[in-house]
């Protein structure tokens, strides 16, 4: 039986007075690949704001792993399992790459075969030679792989990527996506925003699409590919 991993009930999350989330419900399972899709300003980054702990919601349930989290502080919910890769990949400016790695290391999913420094070397070999580099230092795509690997060394039970490949040039695109391909091969459960909806139904099992801060639409990878008029209504592709 699939067991259900995240669980958000009637989310609704404000700014002040103004509402930005209204009702959304969500639901992801253990060792899912979720895509979270929407234009510019739809609530996609609030929604992981709410669910990371970052914005507490107006009301509503999150349920992670089977227990209660809303109103958890996010480092008590980052101990659960939920790891983010956010958006701009704020790595730290005067940390080595080692560092951040070696910092964040930890085994929030009780994984047998576990993500550590050494196995996220072989996953980016780049971070490898660049080890000894300060996070000011790395390209943009340097940045974002070493966010990728300071998540995964947590490993946690869901990974959320916020625009995943956002400003990368295309064959740092491909290396990223080729990491996605991966994690999903192994299990590793994930909800992932990202522009290139064609990349993302290659990997993701089903497709949220906000709009206004609502679900506009939900269904799997065959059914967004087969329907592109939801392309050019909700994404503007």
């Amino acid at each position: 039986m699939t067991q259900s991993l995240l669980h958000a009930k009637g989310i609704q999350s404000f700014y002040g007075q103004s509402q930005v989330i209204f009702g959304i419900d969500l639901q992801i399972n253990s060792g899912e690949t979720i895509g979270l899709l929407g234009r510019n300003g739809m609530g996609k980054t609030t929604l992981i704001k709410s669910l990371l702990g970052l914005k507490n919601i107006k009301s509503g349930e999150i349920r992670f792993n089977g227990q209660a989290i809303n109103g958890l502080s996010p480092d008590k919910i980052a101990r659960l399992g939920l790891a983010v890769v956010p958006e701009g990949r704020q790595v730290f400016p005067n940390l080595t790459v080692l560092e951040h790695l070696t910092a964040f290391t930890a085994n929030r999913n009780n994984a047998h075969k576990q993500w550590d420094v050494h196995s996220v070397f072989e996953l980016f070999p780049r971070l490898k030679e660049r080890q000894s580099n300060l996070g000011s230092q790395l390209s943009g795509g340097e940045q974002q792989m070493l966010a990728i690997g300071r998540a995964l060394v947590t490993n946690p039970k869901l990974l959320i990527l916020d625009e995943a490949t956002e400003g990368l040039a295309p064959l740092i695109r491909e290396e990223i996506w080729s990491c996605l391909k991966l994690l999903r091969q192994r299990g590793q459960s994930l909800i992932v925003v990202d522009k290139y909806v064609n990349r993302l139904i290659g990997i993701a099992d089903r497709h949220v699409i906000l709009e206004r801060g609502q679900v506009a639409w939900m269904g799997s990878s065959s059914e967004l590919s087969a329907d592109t008029s939801l392309w050019s209504r909700y994404l503007g592709v």
